[in-house]
């Protein structure tokens, strides 16, 4: 059914503001700039004639998802319960994992967000669908269904930018697996989250600059779990054409932002050459 292989992108956040919880969701309210990179797992769908839908993973990244519990079983679930697959229709999905997991790299909801499009055949969602998927799978899912590169308001509402980006970035990922549950339920100190719409039209210097002002509001606590997280940023922002560094989402991945492709792989030279056991790549805004 699907003779090629889907792309399911990773993105990164530029910035991470963490507010404190909704009542009526007990979620945290977040507002973030996230970007999807050029790596991506490779998902591959043809129906089956069983009575159970086969999910398998493999590839480096593939030892730590369950296989029992996993972002594409429950969308596959939940994609029949809104009638987008019909019940007595199954289907084999196999996936190559390239997107490190545990890293805030977003591959579990890419992932999820890779089928729910395939299987909507494209057609954009609505609100209603975008909110009932995201309550199951999770809040990250957005990010995947509307842009390339979006603006996200806070925890229901995101916005495509209207001028695209072009950046190169140095993605370091150290194999620790950070939880976003336990990662989050740390943070003792929490943004407000304000009513703005950011980022719509600046050259790349001006948002390179503004963006130099925000932060990730994980960040403290990834770098108190895991101290070698600092170490990575540290060496990141001492890479020459580098401006600024910082932990994606929950972490534990750093990237260092470069507005050359060419800075960005000398730059991977330096930073292998330091942590040569460390996945080290570069990865560029699609």
């Amino acid at each position: 059914m699907c003779a090629q292989a889907l792309r399911s992108y990773s993105k990164i956040n530029l910035f991470l503001d963490v507010g404190k919880k909704i009542k009526k969701t007990k979620l945290h309210n977040i507002q973030s700039l996230a970007f999807l990179l050029n790596i991506y797992d490779e998902i591959q769908i043809k129906k089956n004639n069983r009575s159970k839908d086969i999910v398998k993973f493999y590839g480096q990244f593939s030892n730590c998802i369950g296989k029992n519990n996993n972002s594409l079983k429950q969308s596959l679930s939940l994609l029949r319960k809104r009638g987008f697959i019909k019940k007595k229709h199954n289907y084999n999905i196999l996936v190559k994992k390239n997107i490190p997991v545990f890293a805030g790299l977003g591959g579990g909801s890419s992932n999820a967000a890779t089928i729910i499009r395939y299987f909507a055949k494209n057609k954009a969602l609505s609100k209603q669908e975008i909110n009932y998927f995201s309550k199951i799978i999770g809040s990250d899912l957005r990010l995947f269904l509307k842009s390339s590169q979006i603006f996200q308001k806070n925890l229901h509402e995101v916005n495509g930018l209207k001028k695209k980006y072009k950046f190169y970035f140095i993605l370091v990922y150290p194999f620790l697996k950070c939880s976003t549950k336990e990662i989050y339920s740390k943070l003792k100190v929490f943004k407000k989250i304000k009513d703005r719409n950011i980022y719509q039209g600046d050259s790349r210097i001006k948002l390179i600059n503004n963006l130099k002002l925000e932060t990730n509001s994980l960040e403290t606590v990834v770098i108190s779990k895991f101290t070698i997280i600092e170490e990575i940023l540290n060496e990141l922002d001492l890479t020459k054409d580098c401006h600024f560094s910082r932990v994606t989402g929950s972490g534990s991945a750093c990237f260092g932002l470069f507005l050359k492709k060419k800075s960005a792989d000398l730059g991977l030279r330096k930073i292998k050459k330091k942590f040569p056991k460390f996945w080290c790549v570069v990865g560029k805004t699609i």
